[in-house]
């Protein structure tokens, strides 16, 4: 593997922990969900279109964590690889293979720096994985590399505004903007091992123009009407994200 920064590996001991507290003892539930769905909220992917048909295609998860997402993808007929900085979910994800016959490769890297081969894939996705855990000006080129011409990019995020509204300790938004946009990017939360990165919308949009995509998409997601609060995650509250959008799905596309 090839040398990690600092960020990264702050990051992979983070996830480590976060790994043997609760992600390893949900994994196997998230394998075994039937429907795609996204964020805190279980938003389903039927209802909003974004990924497409991926029966045949070649897919490369960054930051794949316990590797879920890929499963429910391979279930519809892709081909994915998980890369994932974190050696303890990677061994999550090769249980849950064991446990459900679902089996494809799995990278121990960071998604800044993936040996694998240069236009290798159709999609590259990343579901709180690469998209807030990676340097976006790092891990979008090497997504870009990685796809073939005509292959898209999609990933899942904070919503800009949910970050613009979260307070520094553990809890769901107010209605009150408690950080600046300007200078928006690189996170450290007080008392928290990990690193983030949040750039806000112009300067993400100019940052994957920049890189050679053409962006496609932008849906914003919304507690669905009857949604609760989370059980485990307390970032966000059923009631706030039913008025504002708490996370934002981006798709972009490599030109042919």
């Amino acid at each position: 593997m090839a040398e990690l920064s600092d960020d990264a590996r702050r990051n992979r001991d983070d996830w480590t922990r976060a790994n043997e507290e609760h992600t390893d003892a949900r994994a196997s539930a998230a394998w075994a969900e039937e429907e795609i769905t996204w964020g805190v909220f279980s938003v389903p992917e039927a209802s909003l279109g974004t990924l497409g048909d991926v029966d045949g295609l070649d897919v490369v998860e960054l930051g794949c964590g316990t590797a879920y997402v890929s499963a429910w993808l391979a279930r519809r007929g892709a081909r994915p690889v998980g890369v994932d900085v974190t050696p303890a979910q990677l061994a999550t994800a090769r249980r849950c293979q064991e446990e459900t016959g679902v089996v494809f490769p799995l990278v121990e890297a960071s998604a800044e720096d993936v040996p694998l081969e240069s236009e290798s894939f159709d999609l590259a996705v990343s579901e709180y994985g690469a998209s807030i855990w990676c340097d976006p000006h790092r891990w979008l080129p090497e997504a870009y590399r990685l796809l073939r011409p005509g292959g898209r990019l999609w990933f899942l995020r904070n919503s800009t505004l949910s970050i613009l509204c979260a307070p520094e300790e553990e809890a769901a938004p107010g209605q009150t903007l408690l950080r600046p946009q300007r200078g928006l990017g690189r996170m450290e939360w007080p008392g928290e091992v990990g690193v983030e990165w949040q750039l806000p919308h112009g300067e993400l949009f100019r940052l994957l123009r920049r890189t050679g995509f053409d962006v496609v998409d932008l849906v914003e997601l919304y507690a669905p009407d009857d949604a609760t609060d989370h059980e485990y995650y307390a970032a966000f509250s059923a009631e706030w994200a039913r008025k504002w959008p708490a996370e934002e799905i981006w798709v972009a596309a490599k030109p042919s």
